[in-house]
């Protein structure tokens, strides 16, 4: 009887502890929200933009830019991630308003990598970042010039055929020959694509007299030497 007795306390302490964990398991699931970051140059986009107060959230990003991003959030923040690579952080949100997020990559924020994520609260209008191109001032009409500038960009400069034009049309063959992602900005006037190494991309823009800065528009670029100034004559 004593060994019958052991065998059904035995069958019974295996159950509860299988059936204690199956619950928790669901109520696990069922209470974490999932939302999915994709991090571009430079936006990120959420699947989801508000949540109701007390959600656990696991903040799945994924980088499908060309260069490294993070995302930071509520003081969670996800290790530096390079093109394709992907991380979940999880944050608990326990109190009602809206929580800033943005790419601590420094001059990422400030391109538009930033906006609002809601808690208890209406979802704010996502973030835009609006470039508007204008002519920088110079003196003088835009000349009758047609020339073709050459811009090779290496790991960390420019090499251009030209730093020297006439005023008028001007046309930049732009090459990508280094190891890192860069772009070539006339700035002021057009902000080239960023290329991957190897890619290449053209583009034309009429040009007053007057002195021009250039730069590579990714971040510490800049501080490593790709930046510039030519002159159009008149």
């Amino acid at each position: 009887m004593l060994a019958v007795l052991a065998g059904i306390g035995a069958l019974a302490g295996a159950l509860v502890p299988a059936s204690s964990a199956k619950a928790t398991s669901a109520h696990a699931s069922k209470s974490t929200i999932t939302v999915n970051v994709v991090a571009t140059e430079w936006a990120f986009k959420l699947s989801k933009r508000s949540v109701p107060v007390g959600s656990t959230v696991a903040f799945k990003v994924t980088n499908k830019g060309k260069i490294g991003h993070d995302f930071k959030i509520a003081g969670k923040k996800t290790k530096l991630l390079a093109p394709g690579k992907s991380q979940t952080i999880i944050v608990k949100f326990g109190k009602k308003g809206t929580f800033t997020y943005i790419c601590s990559v420094t001059g990422h924020a400030r391109l538009g990598m930033q906006g609002k994520f809601a808690v208890g609260v209406s979802a704010p209008p996502p973030v835009t970042t609006t470039t508007t191109t204008t002519q920088q001032t110079t003196t003088g009409n835009v000349g009758n010039g047609n020339t073709t500038v050459t811009v090779n960009m290496v790991d960390y400069s420019f090499q251009m055929s030209a730093t020297t034009v006439p005023s008028g049309k001007v046309t930049f063959v732009i090459k990508n020959s280094g190891n890192d992602v860069h772009n070539f900005d006339v700035n002021n006037v057009k902000s080239g694509a960023l290329l991957s190494p190897g890619q290449t991309e053209t583009w034309t823009v009429s040009l007053a007299p007057g002195q021009y800065l250039f730069t590579c528009d990714v971040p510490f670029h800049v501080d490593r030497g790709m930046s510039g100034v030519f002159q159009v004559t008149p």
